[in-house]
């Protein structure tokens, strides 16, 4: 790839100091590490309220949960939409907690940015391009996640795309790629966090839940993520992980959640 392709205002050749995302009183970024637990879907709306309960009793800073689902199967659940996200408004409400949801296209974008604190790139879309560029001209932060099988350049170069168009508030997101190995759902690339502090001032975070697809490894990934001085870990917790909708073996309890919530605190603290 020439130089002239490659991206450019997020890296820091353009920005030597490291960007600050501010929700509120909430920053991402710098010395910052923040935890974002929640469903994978809003199923209900206690179960909604619930997740934010848990999450707030746990430490937690952010509440996620999907409203619009894009799954592999079309007879997969595919989410509860505004109905959803009018549930987790009223978590919020009740917690004080930040709110989070994923966004697949112009109209659920539209939706969502009268609800939410934060919008959400999936994996599947870090290279839709037009969608990139309408998030570009909104005025929320949004977590651009890495795509399957995305080098850190495309990823960097999807980002230029939202900040190219105006919007400065981007977070970064490595959730796992698509490698050769079958023992996990897919391969966490820790190394991608220190490269693309290196590279970018963007603050980046980690996803492990969907990294690894198991729940008993996602306490272990998200250790290696603070150690490695990523700027948040964003995990899946549910009520009742046996019953979920969606990803339920990879979503952590409401107590599991609580426990990973204190080893990351000492962690941070040594």
């Amino acid at each position: 790839m020439s130089s002239n392709n490659r991206a450019k205002l997020v890296t820091r050749e353009f920005q030597k100091e490291d960007t600050i995302v501010k929700i509120g009183d909430l920053e991402i970024g710098g010395d910052n590490c923040v935890i974002i637990g929640g469903p994978c879907a809003i199923e209900s709306k206690d179960q909604i309220i619930t997740s934010a309960k848990l999450v707030k009793a746990a430490g937690g800073h952010i509440l996620r949960g999907g409203a619009y689902k894009p799954r592999t199967s079309p007879y997969d659940f595919q989410g509860l939409e505004e109905e959803g996200l009018k549930y987790m408004l009223l978590a919020k409400e009740i917690t004080g907690l930040k709110i989070i949801t994923e966004v697949i296209d112009v109209d659920s974008l539209k939706i969502c940015e009268k609800y939410v604190d934060i919008l959400q790139i999936g994996a599947r879309n870090m290279q839709n391009f037009s969608l990139l560029k309408h998030i570009g001209k909104s005025n929320l932060p949004v977590v651009l996640k890495r795509g399957l099988s995305a080098t850190i350049e495309e990823w960097l170069n999807a980002a230029e795309y939202i900040i190219s168009e105006g919007n400065k508030n981007i977070i970064l997101c490595e959730r796992g790629i698509r490698t050769y190995e079958t023992s996990t759902r897919n391969t966490l690339d820790i190394s991608a966090v220190p490269v693309i502090k290196s590279k970018s001032h963007l603050p980046i975070i980690v996803d492990p839940s969907h990294a690894v697809g198991i729940r008993e490894f996602v306490t272990p990934l998200s250790k290696a993520a603070v150690a490695v001085g990523a700027h948040g870990i964003m995990v899946e917790m549910h009520p009742n992980p046996d019953v979920a909708l969606s990803d339920g073996k990879q979503s952590l309890s409401g107590g599991e959640f609580a426990n990973l919530c204190q080893e990351i605190s000492k962690l941070l603290k040594d």
